[in-house]
Formats: structure tokens, sequence, C-alpha cells
């Protein structure tokens, strides 16, 4: 994998790519998910208005079918206050390590979630909404352009906003709507974005839980053929924008969605769905599935195909390799490029003056690259493990730090033109060996103090100040992690 598509966002998550799955409600269940991450993305499941039975199910199902780390996705402005509850106890209780919100801001669900030590994204639709949220203590925005399927926030073409949230974002951001390829993902992280959110795209594959009718209209849809519109409405606040492919009911073939007449149109289980509901056709519904809501983006008429989830973010992958050394070499990571570069012009009399060259530099900050990303991904799964609220934000904090670091690195690695080393350090297997949680963190604490080590040594040795002060932030953080572990 070129690493110039692996950004901070990913060790952050735990992932492998910048690609992650939209908590569709319905079509993303365990079995994508699973998919989905087990591929090398990140995955919610779409948990919105379900029981708490069903949310604790799925995550029971996802967590046996792989070991990494994934979310759900919860909207408190469609769920009655008592489920809302329900729901998120159960997601607590499960210790899900990441929730991302949608439409109406919560900022005091945003804080309870974070104070629980969970990992909160927010999808918002316009650049103040993401000042918003990240007041509130969102960790990562996701900014939703109006192309996108489903219900829509967005109100402006998906570059637009991914340029305005960049602009004053102090988080990762993702962009979001109206995406299908590699093409898109490179596109998005040339605007500054760490990665990509896709639903229909993922909705179109084997693992998805919509109803194959759904997913056949997807793949015979050409551009142009879906519609902003309010008349899906039922469950949902009203004036909630949606994205769907037209039929009979955008069509107006059934009369005003607005009149207040009641329809039945399909079944789930005993559950009645009705005309012009938000409910889109899955695998356990029968009925009439053409008057239901068929969401997709505007990306779905380069959709021609059915694959597995693993082949379809492989084929994104691979147009976007094969685009991304000639259109964001330089675009490592999304942080801002350096204005003056580390002159290293005669690297013989800085090593004879006990400067590290440029190649030393760059080993050194690969190696710690690797180091820092075991030690995210370690900390992450961890963390779902703790039963303790202070070992969880313990391990919590420093797999934010880790991330950061790694960030750090890329962008010296990037100013040295070097290459970034793909790899996870050995550090991850050899933790992950440890059953026994206390044992772990101990094991943590001297993969900790190895970075120390590495840091003291190299810090003589850096001859650009810039370079020094961040080396020394990245050491005091360390020591820092250490005292609290231990």
């Amino acid at each position: 994998m070129n690493t110039g598509l692996h950004t901070p966002v990913c060790d952050l998550l735990g992932c492998e790519f910048p690609i992650v799955l939209a908590g569709m409600g319905g079509p993303a269940r365990s079995e994508l998910v699973a998919a989905v991450t087990k591929a090398g993305g990140f995955g919610f499941l779409g948990m919105v208005r379900e029981s708490p039975e069903l949310i604790r199910a799925e995550v029971e199902k996802v967590r046996a079918a792989t070991d990494r780390d994934f979310g759900v996705n919860l909207i408190p402005a469609a769920t009655k206050p008592d489920l809302l509850e329900a729901e998120i106890a159960a997601v607590l209780a499960a210790r899900v390590p990441v929730v991302c919100l949608f439409w109406d801001l919560s900022a005091e669900l945003v804080k309870r979630l974070r104070g629980e030590g969970v990992l909160v994204a927010c999808q918002v639709g316009s650049a103040r909404e993401a000042e918003d949220a990240q007041a509130a203590g969102a960790q990562i925005v996701i900014a939703q352009g109006v192309e996108a399927g489903g219900h829509v926030r967005g109100t402006v073409p998906r570059r637009e906003i991914v340029r305005a949230v960049v602009k004053s974002a102090h988080v990762p951001v993702l962009a979001a709507g109206g995406m299908s390829g590699g093409r898109d993902l490179v596109e998005m992280l040339e605007l500054g974005a760490q990665g990509i959110v896709l639903g229909t795209a993922l909705l179109a594959t084997k693992e998805s839980f919509a109803h194959d009718y759904h997913k056949q209209r997807i793949v015979a849809a050409r551009p142009g053929d879906t519609v902003h519109t309010l008349d899906f409405h039922v469950n949902w606040p009203r004036g909630a924008y949606v994205r769907v492919l037209q039929n009979s009911v955008t069509r107006r073939e059934h009369g005003d969605p607005f009149d207040g007449h009641r329809e039945a149109i399909g079944k789930e289980g005993e559950r009645t769905i009705w005309l012009f509901s938000t409910d889109s056709p899955l695998k356990d519904m029968t009925g009439d599935f053409e008057k239901m809501a068929l969401y997709a983006g505007e990306g779905a008429g380069a959709i021609e195909n059915i694959p597995s989830a693993a082949d379809r973010i492989a084929a994104i992958m691979a147009e976007a390799e094969a685009l991304q050394p000639k259109e964001t070499a330089a675009a490592a990571t999304s942080e801002e490029k350096l204005s003056s570069p580390v002159c290293y012009a005669n690297e013989a009399s800085d090593q004879y003056a006990g400067y590290a060259t440029r190649e030393e530099l760059i080993a050194f900050c690969n190696e710690l690259l690797e180091a820092e990303r075991a030690g995210a991904r370690i900390t992450a799964r961890s963390s779902t493990e703790a039963k303790d609220s202070a070992t969880r934000d313990l391990l919590r904090d420093i797999q934010k730090d880790e991330a950061r670091w790694c960030a750090m690195l890329l962008k010296w690695i990037a100013h040295l033109d070097g290459t970034p080393s793909p790899k996870v350090g050995a550090f991850y297997e050899k933790c992950l060996a440890f059953t026994d949680l206390k044992e772990r963190i101990a094991f943590i604490n001297r993969g900790q103090g190895w970075v120390v080590k590495k840091l003291r040594e190299m810090l003589p040795k850096v001859r650009d100040d810039r370079m020094h002060a961040d080396f020394k932030a990245m050491l005091e953080s360390h020591e820092e992690n250490i005292r609290r572990a231990s």
C-alpha cells in the first residue's frame, strides 16, 4: 500500500485504509461492518431506532467475526428519548469504542460519551455545524455534501463543504457524499480530508443487509437518476431531506406525501412499513419495494456490479494507488506543509559535526512510526477490554497521543522527501499475547519507555529547531504517559 493513503485518522480508528462505512440504518449490519473492517476499512453499525437487544446482538456478531475496532451510528433527532437512552446504555455496556452522531447536535451527549472513554464522530452539513461539533468535543468531523444518499444534512457540494470544514478544523475531517471510487478518495485527500465515508458504494455489496431489489436498482441507475426530496418523511423530523432513486413516489403517483393519509406497503416482522416512511427495503422485509425509499447518492451511476465489500474496497484502493503518486505525492498528510525545508546540502559536514543525516532521520522517523502505529492499535483494542473508566480513559488518551505522533512523523518523513513505512511494529503482536490487561499495560509502558530512550538518543543529533521541538514534545508526552500508567 502507498502510505500516502494511510492518514492519521487511520491510526485513530485502528484501520489500514481511510475508507469508512457509513452507519446506514438497516443496510449497515454486522455482516457488512465485519467485512469492511476485515478488508482494512472502518465500519459503523447503523442502529438508528433499533432496540438495545439488536444492538447487543449485532455488536457481538461483529466481535465474533473480527478483533478490529468498529463503531455504532445513532441519530438522537430521529429516536424517541426513552429508546435513545436504552440505545446509549447498550452501547456503553458493550464498550463500543466509537460512536457517530448525526443530525441535531447534542453537546450533552457528546460530553457524556467522551466521559465514558468513547471516541465521538459527528456528521455535519456546514462549516458552522463542524465548529459547534468540535466545541462540544467531537474528535472526528464528517463533512457531508449535498450529493449524499439517504438523509442529507449538507446543502452545498461535497468539495465546497470539505474545503470550508478543513480550513477551520482542529480534528480529523472525513468527506461524505456521492463517492464511489479511488479518484474520489484522492481528490478528498488533496482537499485536506483524511478519508472518505461511503454509503451507496457499500450498500451495493454482497454483505449489505439491503434487499436485492435495492441493490439491483443502484446497479441499474445512471448519472442523474437520484432526486433530493422531502417525500420520505414518516419517522423523521419534518423538513429532513433525503436523496433517493426516482420512483413512483417521487413522481407523485400516490398523492401528496403530507396530506396525512396512511397506506401500508410492507412488513418487517410484525412492524408495518408505511408509504412515505424513511424505511428502505431490507433482506427481512416483504412488500412493495418500488414504493419505498431507495436511498442512493449521486455516485450510484458509477456502480456497475455487486461485489463483496472487500473487493469494492480493494478496487477503490487500487484506483487511488494508481492516481496517488502523480496527483498527491506531496499530500501524505493533511498537515500544512512546512515553509522552509531543512537543508541537507552538505550531509558529510553534518555527520562530522555530530548531526543526523537526512537518511538517518528518515530511518528514525519510520522506526518510530511503526512503533506508534502499533501503540495506537493496541491501546484502541485494550480500551474496549478495560472494566473501569480510569483505565479506559488512560488507554484512550494514550491512543490519541500515538495517533498524533504518527501524524507528526508522517509530516517530517514527507518534509525530508522520504517514503513512509507501511508496517505496524512487531510490538503489536507481542503485546497482544498478554491476555491479562494489567500485564499488557505494563508491556505498553515498556514500549513507551523504548520510545523515550530512542528520542533521548536522537535529540542531540537533530539540527533543525522545529524538528527538535516536535521530538522533544513527543518525548515529554511519552514520559507523562509512563507516569500515568505506572
